[in-house]
């Protein structure tokens, strides 16, 4: 069998497209997301009157007139991976002065896009017998999972064992180690190996298996970040490098040693890494340039095929 991996679209409307639509155009029947499926941030396009609206994305501030510029950036502002919306100069301001509106809004935003992704995806895979499976990463809220299983044809796979094949089983998790900005699903990673090693057990073979886990594993050079400073900010102009993967992913390869691992989070690690016969990928995430990042693996009884990263 021939799987299509990618990971970390945050949000960006045109990675997910691209991602259902890749099983086509590379020609394989399974498709799997990893983790961090959802955007940031909202942009709000504000009505100034007279047909006119001002909008900021990425510091740089535009004024629209007509609905059909409305609609251009609504679209850029997607496939960015930030949620538009458009507002008004009154709206703005309860937002920003009443505790609580901002976080329902971007909550409401949130899972209405997770939502009509789910719908896109139900009608482009309708028929296709391609099997798409998403495993919500560290920065994904625990609101969306009810979202996703409420689809038709994508299926949530977060601490649990699937079959691939009658060869190969797929182990899940997109929790993480912790990272500096204290995200939904990350832990210490003493309870990260606990986490792990009770869904490894639920596999019959774990050293014929594919460890989908969000997380890289340490030191690998999948997980070399940006050092940053006290205040939150690269290191040295983001040129000095630090490993910043997961200890406990690391040792669950050494100890299983599966056939595969799949792994993102951390955008810049694009490339492979092999541990004795463990071939571990992270195709890494450029998703703010609406470029999907992925792999195409073939899996063959005990044993990797072919396999390339891709940009797309």
């Amino acid at each position: 069998m021939k799987l299509f991996f990618a990971t970390d679209v945050h949000g960006s409307e045109i990675c997910w497209k691209k991602f259902i639509n890749s099983a086509k155009f590379y020609e394989v029947d399974t498709i799997i997301l990893g983790g961090d499926m959802t955007g940031k941030a909202i942009i709000p396009i504000i009505a100034q009157g007279n047909g006119k609206y001002k909008v900021t994305l990425l510091e740089q501030e535009s004024i629209l007139e007509g609905r059909d510029a409305v609609d251009k950036m609504v679209a850029t502002i997607q496939n960015r991976g930030y949620y538009p919306y458009v507002t008004t100069p009154e709206e703005v301001h309860e937002l920003s002065t009443i505790p609580g509106r901002s976080d329902a809004l971007f909550s409401q935003q949130l899972l209405t896009t997770i939502q009509r992704w789910m719908d896109y995806a139900d009608s482009r895979l309708a028929g296709t017998g391609i099997r798409c499976y998403v495993c919500p990463g560290n920065d994904d809220v625990i609101e969306i999972d009810p979202v996703i299983a409420s689809s038709k044809l994508v299926r949530t796979v977060e601490g649990s064992v699937i079959e691939l094949d009658e060869h190969h089983e797929m182990v899940s998790s997109g929790w993480t180690n912790p990272t500096p900005w204290d995200t939904p699903r990350e832990e210490s990673d003493d309870a990260l190996l606990a986490r792990l090693e009770k869904v490894i057990a639920m596999a019959k073979d774990p050293s014929s298996s594919v460890f989908n886990f969000h997380a890289p594993p340490y030191g690998s050079g999948l997980d070399d970040a940006p050092e940053l400073t006290k205040d939150m900010r690269p290191a040295y102009a983001g040129r000095s490098l630090v490993p910043v993967g997961s200890r406990s992913v690391m040792a669950m390869i050494e100890k299983y040693s599966p056939l595969l691992g799949l792994h993102g989070h951390i955008h810049e690690g694009k490339g492979t890494r092999k541990y004795k016969k463990t071939l571990c990928i992270n195709p890494g995430s450029m998703y703010e340039q609406g470029i999907l990042h992925g792999a195409v693996v073939e899996l063959l009884p005990r044993k990797i095929g072919n396999y390339v990263l891709t940009t797309g």
